[in-house]
């Protein structure tokens, strides 16, 4: 099933989708690197029509499983990279488009952030701009795996790969920090980055150069970037009032649950509220917080086990459950049946004739 819809108040996965502009990518990576990518996007149900829709969403599990099954068949586990110098602005939308003629490859970057909903909604959170430090920050998706490393590489190199195609230099880098630990390639992606690369490291982030945060793009045209960024103004706004005020807190609390609880108070906070005037405004329609906790914890707990490989005390812990226990025992309450079992038949008999490669589009 594909979704075309542009203002989505809420994803089809609790997990999040993103364009299909980013399947393409991932798709061109795969037959530079020798791999049958008509095979790939016919196994993945991605077909012309859908690969050339500028409004298409697809699940990012389903996108992650794509990406996976790319590195097999191809053996090259540092694909993110790949992927990212074949990216061009126009793969990020209206948002790298406008990017591109800004007057400084700072506000370039920051265009192409600040508009990344547009593009992508996932439940873990949106990548920042922190400009006095010249430096971008992508969101966790934490623990790590076989499905993920290649996301966090693909989008730092894209946001590499903007800033080489605004400015025509290749060093724009101070220094570039990942999460996961190092799999054995540092010389390999401090080539390719150009700068130290951290492995193991606090945050996913890139630091840009001084000069080149300052520098114009060869495509600068103040007047065109004002006219784009209020259309992509224009969209995020028409995005998020399609939100309802639950749809909104669950999108702060994914994030926050890791290995605990959020309070009320933390989450009024990210919505800009007094805790007093969240609790109220959810009453008026006729919710409450636990309640909603508990429901987003539910619709997230069938999205883990059925779209990702995670181990059931990593989904726990994802959940903010304070031990496994305590997640088995609401999984039976929400569902009457065992994380383990439900998993089973959600990868296994339930899902059979959907093949090996579940998820939908």
């Amino acid at each position: 099933m594909l979704t075309t819809k542009t203002t989505k108040p809420k994803p089809a996965y609790a997990l999040g989708d993103i364009s299909v502009l980013y399947a393409a990518v991932l798709l061109r990576a795969a037959a530079a690197e020798g791999a049958d990518a008509a095979g790939l996007a016919h196994r993945f149900r991605l077909d012309a029509q859908t690969l050339e829709s500028a409004e298409a969403r697809i699940s990012i599990p389903h996108y992650m499983r794509l990406g996976h099954a790319t590195i097999t068949e191809t053996g090259n586990r540092a694909l993110g990279l790949r992927m990212g110098a074949l990216s061009r602005p126009v793969d990020a939308g209206l948002a790298g488009l406008a990017g591109e003629c800004a007057a400084s490859a700072g506000v370039g970057l920051s265009t192409l952030i600040r508009y990344a909903l547009l593009t992508s909604q996932n439940s873990r959170g949106l990548p920042e701009v922190q400009s006095a430090a010249r430096k971008a920050v992508f969101y966790s998706i934490r623990p790590y795996n076989d499905y993920n490393c290649f996301v966090v590489d693909s989008v730092l190199a894209a946001w590499t790969q903007f800033l080489r195609t605004l400015t025509g230099d290749y060093g724009v880098l101070e220094k570039v920090q990942i999460e996961y630990p190092s799999q054995g390639m540092d010389e390999l992606y401090e080539s390719w980055f150009r700068c130290p690369v951290q492995f193991d490291a606090a945050e996913n982030s890139l630091v840009v150069k001084a000069d080149t945060w300052q520098q114009a793009p060869r495509q600068a045209q103040p007047a065109m970037h004002g006219a784009m960024v209020r259309q992509c103004e224009q969209q995020l706004q028409q995005v998020q009032r399609g939100w309802t005020l639950q749809q909104q807190v669950q999108y702060c609390l994914t994030p926050l649950f890791q290995g605990e609880t959020p309070a009320l108070g933390t989450v009024a906070a990210k919505l800009g509220l007094t805790p007093w005037t969240l609790q109220r405004r959810l009453a008026a329609e006729g919710i409450k917080y636990k309640d909603l906790v508990d429901n987003t914890r539910q619709q997230l707990a069938a999205d883990y086990l059925r779209e990702t490989r995670l181990s059931l005390a990593e989904v726990s812990w994802l959940l903010g459950f304070a031990n496994p226990a305590a997640f088995h025992k609401a999984y039976k309450r929400w569902f009457l049946v065992s994380p383990g079992e439900h998993r089973k038949w959600l990868t296994g008999r339930g899902q059979a004739s959907r093949g090996p490669d579940r998820g939908q589009i």
